[in-house]
């Protein structure tokens, strides 16, 4: 059987779209190298006149970029951990287990996802400071533990494509509902997994509002809120701005460069049975 080959001029167009979509992080990258006086003479300039790469070093120093990178890491590592644990769990009862109401439950839970923001912001700021989580970058990983809707639904989107044939295998080899969940469904699901494990990434690296109204220690802010701080001390100050944003973008890049292939293949699959 042949593979179909996309044609060439689908292949340029793809190409052209690729180049046309990278076009502002080039303009970052190389903005961040040029001197400041450049970029308020000439700012619509591509190439640096001279490479200034230590604006970056310049950028490090003007704020602990460290400390914020490591609450970042932390906030990251936690909310992965609660959402692929939580929302799969949950999934799975959606997905594999008969039970009275699954139906209705489950609208009930996608209605849920209409639901701004901004609704449940004050009730829950007023909850976290009740248990003492004000000013704790636990008011920000615990909410994670609790499932997200939109991850549920995807996840059990992908636990229905997986045949009940497995699952009848195991009941009769003995295994229980937890034992068919650890052993066949997590091992067969690990690309939708890894697509709730990176959407949860980049979203709580991105997260500006939820630092912002859970946290005042400066010694505890993450990498998004720290950047807002430096832009407010540092706003006449383009190239260390740009360098600043260059350093913040880098991780996400490299960590979706590592995964896209399991991300992909997660996104394409996650929907193949209603």
């Amino acid at each position: 059987m042949k593979t179909m080959r996309p044609p060439r001029w689908g292949i340029l167009l793809l190409l052209a779209t690729a180049i046309l979509f990278s076009i502002p992080m080039i303009w970052l990258v190389l903005s961040s190298l040029k001197p400041a006086e450049q970029l308020t003479e000439d700012p619509y300039s591509l190439l640096p006149a001279s490479w200034q790469w230590n604006n970056f070093s310049d950028a490090l120093d003007s704020m602990p970029y460290l400390v914020y990178l490591t609450n970042s890491l932390l906030l990251c590592a936690g909310t992965v951990v609660g959402s692929v644990l939580s929302c799969s769990l949950v999934a799975y009862g959606f997905a594999r287990l008969r039970w009275r109401g699954r139906r209705l439950l489950f609208g009930i839970l996608v209605a849920t996802m209409l639901l701004p923001w901004h609704v449940t912001m004050i009730p829950r700021f007023l909850l976290f400071r009740e248990l003492g989580w004000y000013n704790h970058l636990t008011a920000l990983i615990a909410p994670t533990f609790l499932g997200d809707a939109f991850f549920i639904f995807l996840l059990r989107q992908f636990f229905l494509s997986i045949p009940e044939e497995l699952s009848e295998a195991a009941r009769i080899d003995g295994l229980g509902e937890w034992g068919i969940f650890w052993k066949i469904i997590l091992p067969l699901s690990k690309p939708a997994l890894a697509t709730v494990a990176l959407f949860q990434f980049i979203a709580t690296w991105n997260d500006f509002g939820g630092p912002l109204l859970y946290l005042n220690d400066p010694s505890r802010f993450p990498l998004a809120y720290g950047l807002e701080q430096f832009v407010s001390s540092y706003s006449d100050q383009t190239h260390l701005l740009m360098a600043a944003a260059v350093l913040f973008t880098l991780p996400v890049i490299v960590l979706f460069l590592f995964t896209q292939r399991t991300f992909l293949r997660g996104i394409s699959t996650a929907g193949l049975k209603q």
